[in-house]
């Protein structure tokens, strides 16, 4: 019998193919072309201010100065049709005025329409009286400013004490506050910070606006008592004199400012053991 050839076993090289990982194109906005003079050639809209909407609305085309502070002096503006500029004294051969009218408080120029497009942005004195230019980077800018401001007044409102909490609800909503459970208090104090983030913040940094909570408990409680007349804080007990309110001042902003006083933290103490 004949005897079985043995095969050889041969090892092949495995090549790895490196990964080659494709970037995501990153998104961004439109870009526009520039002039000369590094106007942005694009479309614009324009439309009149106070969301006003009236069918048809016209401006003046003519008639318009405009004071040049590198000639020192000021131009007449027109806008014509022919021209390729709208300073008069630059102007050139027949000048066809053209109107300029606002259809449903809205304006579109297009691009090609430099001319009027520079007169309605830069020149003309009716711009942000009658009419404004619409800018949606900077609308979109001043909206992420507003929500940045919520989200933060929102954070703050839900780790914020109960007495500070009470003080702010207190110079929105006055004395309603003392009848308030501390659920509703948060509840309103959240819907406040949504609502004005701004003056929110303000409050809280405040430090006057806990001690004008503080007094208003105190005559609340009848411990202090304020004058009909509001200018003068007694002690309700003996009528003592304890500060008069200064002319013009608010009576409550005016005791907060008095407790940082030396005699004032004296009083502060002493109606802090009484409300304890």
């Amino acid at each position: 019998m004949a005897k079985k050839q043995k095969t050889q076993e041969v090892e092949v090289p495995v090549v790895e193919t490196p990964v080659v990982e494709t970037q995501k194109p990153k998104r961004t906005g439109p870009t526009y072309k520039k002039s000369n003079d590094g106007w942005e050639i694009k479309d614009r809209i324009y439309r009149l201010t106070g969301d006003k909407k009236p069918l048809s609305r016209s401006i003046r085309s003519a008639n318009i100065y405009w004071f040049d502070e590198e000639k020192g002096y000021e131009r007449e503006l027109k806008y014509c049709q022919n021209q390729k500029t709208v300073f008069t004294d630059e102007m050139k051969g027949d000048q066809r005025l053209e109107h300029i009218i606002f259809r449903n408080g809205m304006l579109i120029i297009e691009k090609e329409k430099t001319v009027l497009q520079k007169l309605l942005s830069l020149y003309h004195p009716d711009r942000d009286v009658l009419y404004y230019e619409e800018k949606p980077v900077a609308a979109a800018a001043n909206e992420i400013e507003i929500l940045e401001l919520e989200i933060e007044a929102l954070n703050a409102a839900k780790t914020i004490d109960i007495d500070m909490a009470e003080a702010i609800m207190r110079v929105e909503i006055g004395s309603k506050v003392s009848n308030m459970s501390s659920k509703e208090l948060r509840r309103d104090l959240l819907l406040y910070a949504k609502r004005n983030p701004l003056l929110f913040l303000e409050l809280v940094n405040d430090d006057n606006v806990q001690l004008r909570n503080f007094g208003i408990k105190a005559v609340e409680l009848g411990i202090i008592k304020l004058s009909s007349d509001q200018r003068t804080f007694t002690w309700a007990s003996n009528d003592r004199k304890l500060m008069n309110v200064p002319f013009d001042e608010h009576p409550y902003s005016a005791l907060a400012a008095w407790f940082k006083t030396d005699e004032g933290m004296e009083i502060y103490s002493n109606i802090e053991k009484r409300l304890n």
